[in-house]
């Protein structure tokens, strides 16, 4: 029972982090610390369920993605496929060539509380600079800004820093409001995370056997329902508040977890 007690909550962080400016790598690793859950297992689990918080974003923009691979009828609007592969270049770049050092030296709690605290400052300086908003909807988005925010997935190669904080912040520098840059940070993760995850389950597939995979489809469903949720709850309220809260909250975890490794709860 505890080891699905473990897929479950995994999920919900998961699925609650993922697309949410506070890491969800960061918080996956200080959790599986609490959990005792780690090493190359837990690596792999938290690729199938990083899939699951994927699917939620497929499925909620299923029509502007078949219409960007031309496979339902109409013509594409601003938003192209070709925007995607603009904004992926630079991280699938930099993650393939960096993905040992990256898994050997960046991946625990000490770097994500430092990884934490730095993209918090960066999402409160992108509130302060971003203010002349010129990019109201994802169809007005230009080439130099998928660019510039493909250029910012770079800095969420560093665990706590968080992929989605990046590319947020990055779209409010570049002039976006706060809904336009956070829906293009949502389906640019579909490309860039695919890939990656694509990669490590290659890499590290053999790690489960026939019997996990019921350990497996729990994480998978609970981080899909939840990440859905968290996306439309996170869509309404960036529409109301600005990111500052986020980087209060991504503060206040980086405190409580430095206080853990003061103590010896995590390692």
């Amino acid at each position: 029972m505890g080891h699905y007690i473990v897929a479950v909550i995994q999920g919900i962080v998961e699925g609650l982090t993922e697309f949410l400016p506070v890491s969800s790598t960061g918080h996956l690793i200080l959790v599986g610390s609490l959990l005792n859950f780690s090493g190359e297992k837990a690596k792999t689990f938290e690729v199938v369920i990083q899939l699951g918080a994927i699917l939620a974003i497929v499925i909620l923009y299923w029509q502007r993605f078949m219409t960007m691979l031309h496979l339902a009828p109409g013509k594409a609007k601003g938003l192209k496929l070709t925007h995607l592969i603009v904004a992926s270049v630079p991280a699938a770049v930099i993650g393939f060539l960096g993905e040992g050092f990256i898994d050997k030296h960046l991946f625990s709690p000490r770097t994500v509380i430092i990884g934490l605290v730095v993209g918090g400052l960066v999402m409160i300086a992108a509130e302060r600079i971003g203010t002349r908003i010129k990019t109201f909807n994802l169809d007005q988005i230009s080439y130099a800004q998928a660019f510039g925010v493909g250029l910012s997935q770079c800095l969420a190669m560093w665990p706590g820093f968080s992929r989605s904080g990046a590319t947020i912040s990055f779209g409010l520098i570049a002039g976006m409001d706060r809904k336009t840059a956070a829906e293009f940070s949502f389906i640019l993760a579909v490309p860039i995370m695919l890939g990656a995850s694509g990669l490590k389950l290659i890499k590290y597939y053999k790690i489960f056997t026939i019997n996990d995979l019921l350990f497996l489809a729990v994480g998978f469903v609970v981080s899909f329902v939840v990440a859905w949720g968290a996306v439309v709850w996170f869509l309404r309220l960036v529409q109301r508040i600005n990111f500052t809260p986020f980087a209060v909250y991504r503060f206040i975890v980086a405190a409580v977890f430095l206080g853990f490794l003061a103590n010896g709860i995590v390692k």
